[in-house]
């Protein structure tokens, strides 16, 4: 009796000593996981797990999105899904290693008929209503929800209109947290009369032929200052982001027309981080200007209409961006980094 008595203590010895083991692997895991997020250098190929969304056929035939993750992504944290621009998809892993860095899981949405969920049979970025990117955005929104403690979206550019218009109207909208803006596409870079005699073009065009269209819309100086093998530091597939761009299809400057009026009456409940470069300007030809200002959009037309997209509303100037300020220099884009993650911080302070 007494051999097992001694071999019954020496197993219990042995499994309080397993479980000591395996907890502190355990923590240990959870402990390196933590300090590799300082040091990551998150590889768009390896890091990063894509899933084909199949959505509602469309006027086109057979659609698709795409919701890409990050492998670093833990769960029962708070989470941002990010919307990409025009002539555009998600190409930059240091976006979603930031926001691991900082303790989120990060998302990113490639919208029908762009980047990897554009089909052959679709024309590239097209679309007859800015609300039609809702469907892959609700379903986006309802996964991660899962997952999350708390969901906030990031919309640049065309992303930043479309991200805006979801929260006046998504059907998930109340599950978002807080709306961070990245040089939204509010308002077209033009003068009045521009605006008034191109709308009023576009709507004939369009009705004349649904996929009537003008090459050549967008000045090259933008892509070539991001892209590696010009002036920029990014590599990206020409395929989905041309340096030239795709053509511009009329339908399409009447939907972003119409989405634009729409935020005229926007009332969007949560917090709002509207982040624009310091300067902008317009050039047809590549020059130093590109590198530190915002060639695309107009800052005081961000700043305007930003304003009026709901009543919790921060701007937050970056000097020297460019157009994606997460694309701008590196000393640039840590800036915006922090100012971003400091007013998240103040955010999550005031729940």
């Amino acid at each position: 009796m007494k051999k097992q008595a001694k071999k019954s203590t020496g197993n219990n010895v042995n499994k309080t000593l397993y479980d000591l083991l395996l907890t502190t692997d355990l923590q240990n895991i959870k402990k390196n996981a933590s300090q590799n997020y300082n040091n990551l250098e998150m590889n768009l190929n390896n890091d990063y797990t894509c899933k084909t969304i199949k959505l509602k056929p469309d006027y086109e035939g057979e659609v698709t999105a795409t919701l890409i993750s990050s492998n670093y992504n833990q769960g029962n944290r708070k989470s941002v899904l990010y919307i990409h621009g025009y002539v555009d998809y998600f190409f930059n892993p240091h976006l979603g290693e930031k926001f691991n860095e900082n303790d989120f899981d990060f998302y990113a949405i490639d919208l029908r008929k762009y980047g990897r969920s554009l089909l052959e049979h679709q024309h590239p970025n097209y679309c007859k209503d800015v609300e039609e990117y809702f469907e892959e955005i609700s379903i986006a929104i309802r996964e991660i929800q899962n997952k999350s403690t708390s969901i906030y979206l990031l919309g640049h550019s065309t992303g930043g209109l479309t991200a805006s218009s979801y929260m006046n109207n998504g059907s998930e909208k109340k599950l978002i947290s807080g709306l961070i803006l990245n040089s939204p596409f509010l308002d077209f870079n033009q003068t009045k009369l521009e605006k008034s005699f191109g709308y009023l073009a576009a709507r004939i065009f369009s009705k004349i032929s649904i996929y009537s269209k003008i090459n050549g819309a967008l000045s090259t100086a933008y892509m070539q200052s991001l892209h590696k093998d010009f002036y920029g530091e990014w590599d990206f597939n020409q395929n989905w982001k041309p340096i030239k761009g795709f053509p511009t299809y009329f339908k399409w400057i009447v939907a972003i027309a119409k989405a634009h009026k729409k935020l005229e009456k926007s009332n969007i409940k949560v917090p709002i981080l509207i982040m624009h470069s310091s300067d902008s300007c317009k050039i047809s030809k590549f020059s130093k200007e590109a590198m530190s200002k915002d060639i695309v959009l107009n800052i005081e037309d961000i700043k305007r209409v930003g304003l009026k997209l709901g009543d919790k509303v921060t701007l937050s100037k970056i000097d020297n961006a460019q157009h994606d300020i997460f694309l701008s220099q590196k000393s640039v884009r840590d800036d915006a980094f922090d100012k971003m993650f400091t007013w998240l911080s103040k955010i999550d302070l005031k729940k």
